[in-house]
This record gives structure tokens, sequence and C-alpha cells, in this order.
């Protein structure tokens, strides 16, 4: 059986979990499977490399960046293809372009185009297994591109598809994915199966234990994806097409986003047309905008809201000084101490008393809601920052999504 696996920054994060891994992969082998194994930078790798680049530049090139981010997951790669070796295990490790995964141009944030899994073939039918380097591939002007933070998911599901399993396996530090963060919420509970689109708003809205566009990718391809831990032997969560839920309008999990920034431009035209001008700027700068919020028009003028990635700031502000004058804009306000938090499941937002319920709980713990947004399985509010734990553990306890409830 050909199995592919994807092991994060923590399960490959020292030599001795290197070797621990392979160790387990080396059984794996010796049952008769074929391994395709991608992996991430080891630990913390990947921030070291991006604060060794601001003591070189106060603004690298994303060019340089995408060749220097690249090479945390070749160490990995390279190591655990070294420690296989010496279970007396034949393995080769390869970097995203040697893998065959062509990107588009966009440095830093690229999107698979296509894979070309020829080189991966070659290799399993000589015995051996193949490492990759996630996170990574190349562009038409054969230049290192990066996939954005948390891409070796992303990696690993378009290997999957590429090489056509039925399901791949993310190993993590987590047994899989729970109703809140088990970090912040002692009482969490594990969740055995959940659905494409429930798990694409949970990484949307902050849950850290899926790269938002690996959930699409499988979504897209139906590939199973199961989330499980690296450090025990236990079923995790599978993350599949699921035809019906049980109940139809049960919350089914907590998420939150401490890193993001509350955009607002005061006293803007309301004309057709402002508002493609203030966010096309924005999206041509790769800047991701979540929620948006327009008031009432009062006298031919109106205000809006957004918000963005924390990391982004400087460069929205930088280039909405620029449409400020355009526009005529009277201010451009910025808050970075803000946070979300967000409920999910299937039917909720159609749901009478889901949503007064969940403001209910927010008011009765003093947390004011500065700003709402709803999907058909969300809804989420931006709340101080400083209160976002409170939040999750508040209505993650008010709906009744302990081990225990």
């Amino acid at each position: 059986m050909l199995l592919v696996h994807k092991y994060g920054g923590t399960s490959v994060g020292t030599p001795e979990r290197i070797k621990n891994v392979a160790g387990k992969l080396a059984r794996l082998k010796r049952e008769g499977n074929d391994l395709v194994i991608v992996v991430s930078a080891m630990g913390d790798t990947t921030d070291e490399l991006i604060e060794l680049a601001k003591s070189i530049s106060s603004s690298p090139s994303r060019r340089e960046l995408d060749a220097l981010m690249s090479t945390g997951e070749q160490i990995s790669g390279a190591l655990m293809a070294m420690a296989l070796e010496d279970f007396g295990i034949p393995a080769i490790s390869l970097t995203g372009w040697q893998a065959g995964i062509y990107t588009d141009e966009n440095a830093g944030r690229a999107r698979i185009k296509s894979v070309d899994a020829t080189r991966i073939k070659e290799e399993l039918k000589k015995g051996k297994v193949i490492v990759v380097a996630g996170f990574q591939g190349i562009c038409d002007q054969n230049d290192i591109t990066t996939l954005g933070r948390g891409g070796s998911d992303t990696t690993a599901v378009a290997l999957g598809i590429a090489l056509g399993v039925e399901k791949i396996e993310i190993f993590t530090d987590v047994k899989g994915v729970y109703t809140a963060d088990p970090r912040l919420v002692k009482n969490a509970r594990k969740l055995d199966v959940i659905s494409y689109d429930e798990m694409l708003e949970l990484a949307s809205q902050g849950a850290r234990v899926m790269h938002t566009r690996a959930v699409e990718l499988g979504w897209i391809y139906k590939m199973k994806i199961e989330v499980k831990s690296s450090f025990e032997d236990c079923p995790g969560t599978i993350i599949q097409e699921v035809s019906e839920m049980e109940p139809v309008s049960r919350v089914r999990g907590i998420a939150h986003k401490k890193d993001i920034a509350k955009i607002t431009l005061k006293r803007v035209l309301d004309r057709p047309g402002v508002a493609h001008r203030i966010f096309k700027p924005l999206g041509d700068a790769g800047i991701n905008v979540d929620d948006i919020i327009q008031n009432v028009s009062e006298f031919g003028y109106t205000d809006i809201s957004f918000t963005i990635p924390i990391d982004d700031t400087d460069k929205a502000l930088q280039i909405l000084e620029k449409v400020k004058e355009e526009l005529d804009i009277k201010e451009v306000l910025c808050n970075p101490a803000v946070g979300k938090v967000s409920i999910v499941g299937v039917g909720i937002q159609s749901t009478p008393g889901i949503a007064a319920k969940m403001f209910g709980l927010l008011g009765e713990a003093g947390i004011n809601i500065d700003m709402i947004s709803t999907s058909e399985i969300k809804i989420g509010c931006i709340i101080n920052e400083e209160d976002v734990e409170r939040a999750i553990k508040v209505l993650h306890d008010g709906f009744g999504l302990g081990e225990n409830s």
C-alpha cells in the first residue's frame, strides 16, 4: 500500500524526534508499504530564518525570503532520509521542485498549479522512501516559491491526489481536531469525524491544526485527511464529506485568532466603485481582507472597517495612505489589539437562538463585541485581544462542548 504522511515541525523538532519518526517509518516499510513523507521545518526554524532575514534587511524581497525560508524543510528532509538509511531503509530527500510541484509566481503565498509525480514514482520503483520538503515549489521563472505558513499540509494533500491514494495522514502534536484549542481549554473534546466545510471554517477562523488551502484541496478532490498524533498511536480525526451531521444544528467547535488588526476608514464617499478602489490595491499586494463592515450611509458618506493579518499592517497602511488621498477619505485608523472568536457548525447561522446565545454568553462575561460576521456555518465576533482566551472558555462551556458535557 502507498502511504502519504506529513510530519509537522514539532514532530521533527529535534534529532531524537526525527529518529523516532524514522523508526516508525522503517517498520511500515518492512511491512511492505510504499512511503511518501512530507516534512515541515524543524521546530521554530522558519521563525528563526525570518528573524535572520530581518537582521540583514528591514524589507527583504519576497523572492529572497522564499529562497531562504525553503531551506528549513530541506534540512528536515535530508536529516529524515539519513535517519531512515541508518535503519537500513533506502531513502531519498527531494525539494519541492525535484518532487515536481509547480506553482504560480506569488512569492510567499504561492498556489500549486500542477504536480508532476514522475520522479517520485521512479524512486518508489527503486524501493526508496521518498521524503519531500513541504511548503515549497517552483514557478515558471524557475524561482523557488513557498506556499505560506502551514503550506506543508497543502504539499501533502497535493501529492496524495497526484499519486491517487485514498487518504493522507497529517501527524502533529495533538491527537486530532478538537472542539477548541486543547492547550487553552482543558476539557476540549477530540472529534472523530468532521466535514470539509466545518474544518475549512475552523481553519480559516484560526484553528492552526490544518492549513486552510489543504482543506480546500482535499474538499475539491474528495481526499480524506486524517489528523493524528506523532507521539501516541491512536485514531485521529477524519476530515471527509459528511452527508448527515448529528445533530444538524449543533455547534461543533470554537476557533480563535489573535494575529489580526482592525482597519477603519472614516468618512468614505458612498458611491459605486469606491469599495473596489479601496480593496483592489490591497488584493494586488497579496493582503487578505477578512471581515468587512460598512456603516449606514449618512449625507453621502460612510465608515468602513475590516480586519487583516497583523503582519500585513504596515504594508496595508502604506497602501491606504495613497487611497486616502485619492478618495479624500477623512482618516485611516488601525487597532492592532483585537482578536476574533468564532463558533462553527453546520446550519447554526440559520438556527434560531444560536446567535443570541453566543452574544448573551459574551455579554454576561463582560466581553464587548466590536464587529460581527456570519456565514451559513459560522458566527464570528471581533473583540479585544485580551478577552480572547476568556471568550473561548465561556463559549466552549456555554455550548456544552467539553468532554463531560
